[in-house]
């Protein structure tokens, strides 16, 4: 991909997983505080948490979450079913990745994990 923007910094780290715990819109906002403090991040505003469990298909029911950032955001998505989660970290301020992935592997004790930096 084409640096279209050299002079403007940003880090983006996608990570995907198997998560083992039970995911409520009251998890997401922990979850959020917890992040936000390990790396060091600051909300500019209220997190939007939804759930669609118990909407349209089930295999596509889960939480869908956003927080913005001072320095930019984090998306979240679950599937309930299939206990599986995809987050992006989008930041225009550095952050120290092995903590993020640490942070969000311990906290849905995810079996399986996969991450790419972009």
């Amino acid at each position: 991909m084409k640096n279209l923007a050299p002079e403007v910094f940003r880090q983006r780290l996608l990570i995907e997983g198997k998560y083992e715990i039970e995911v409520h819109v009251e998890t997401v906002h922990q979850f959020f505080d917890a992040l936000l403090s390990g790396l060091e991040a600051n909300a500019a505003g209220d997190a939007i948490v939804n759930s669609s469990i118990g909407q349209g298909k089930p295999e596509n029911q889960g939480i869908e979450a956003f927080i913005p950032l001072i320095e930019s955001g984090v998306a979240l998505y679950t599937w309930e079913l299939s206990g599986f989660i995809s987050l992006i970290i989008y930041t225009c301020k550095a952050f120290d990745e092995n903590k993020a992935l640490k942070i969000v592997e311990e906290f849905f004790q995810l079996s399986q994990m996969e991450f790419k930096s972009f």
